[in-house]
């Protein structure tokens, strides 16, 4: 039987589906590294995911000097949404 929990890891994949819920989550500007910690994934495959899903179109990047900060767009912003209830219903 499959623990409650890990349910979830059955349909999507975690640590992808976690990016994109903490920052629907969190209001606040986001960076790599601090996006890498709270997801518990290192900070080379959390760039590389966001990679991805800024050619998907789910997050952009902004520049403020030499920092970069991470938004979701409106396409994830809902994909977020929609993640979350999953997650809550499972």
């Amino acid at each position: 039987m499959v623990k409650k929990k890990d349910i979830f890891e059955v349909f999507f994949r975690k640590k992808k589906s976690m990016i994109l819920v903490c920052l629907k989550n969190n209001v606040k500007s986001r960076y790599g590294s601090i996006l890498a910690k709270e997801v518990d994934c290192t900070y080379s495959h959390t760039v590389k995911i966001l990679q991805e899903m800024e050619r998907s179109g789910l997050v952009s990047f902004e520049k403020q000097g030499r920092i970069k900060t991470i938004k979701l767009t409106d396409k994830g912003t809902r994909i977020a949404d929609h993640i979350d209830k999953v997650k809550t219903l499972l």
